[in-house]
């Protein structure tokens, strides 16, 4: 694959969250809403950022293959160096905290999470993940609880039926 111009650089670089962007969309603003569940379930919203991160990926290949398999700062502070490394870098943690995100959607929507609770947690998701997600993990071990406690109210239990009787 042919190295990308350097004019090229800034646009695949914005195109990668600009192809994220609607999901994230869908994810804070319309919870609930038949597609953006289907959207979420699906691994599909990822692949044209993927598709940018390889774009950006296989021309810098070599030293993208050097500073992960040795990582060592120097290696990435040289990879950063290169547009497309940093480009590279970028989509794939784009698609990384859309991975992120569409699992914390769909964990809150099945442990009846509010979207009122879970909106600002994936607005801050998309700008800072790792924050994002150590505050959603407490708030999903909670909810799990809350979900699988059993019931403190005691159940009438049914006055016996004398033999021969029907209830």
């Amino acid at each position: 694959m042919p190295h990308p111009s350097e004019p090229a650089l800034p646009a695949l670089f914005n195109l990668a969250f600009t192809l994220a962007a609607p999901f994230w969309a869908l994810l804070i603003l319309a919870p609930g809403w038949r597609w953006t569940d289907r959207i979420a379930a699906s691994p599909l919203p990822m692949v044209p950022v993927l598709a940018v991160y390889l774009a950006l990926a296989v021309p810098v290949f070599p030293q993208l293959w050097a500073a992960v398999s040795r990582p060592d700062l120097a290696g990435f502070q040289e990879l950063l160096r290169l547009g497309g490394g940093a480009g590279a870098i970028w989509a794939q943690v784009i698609a990384w905290d859309l991975f992120l995100g569409q699992w914390m959607y769909r964990e809150a929507r099945k442990l009846r999470i509010h979207p009122l609770v879970m909106g600002p947690l994936l607005a801050l998701t998309v700008l800072l993940s790792p924050i994002g997600v150590l505050l959603f993990l407490p708030l999903r071990a909670a909810a799990r609880r809350r979900i699988h406690r059993p019931d403190p109210t005691p159940r009438p239990h049914p006055a016996p039926v004398a033999a021969g009787q029907h209830a």
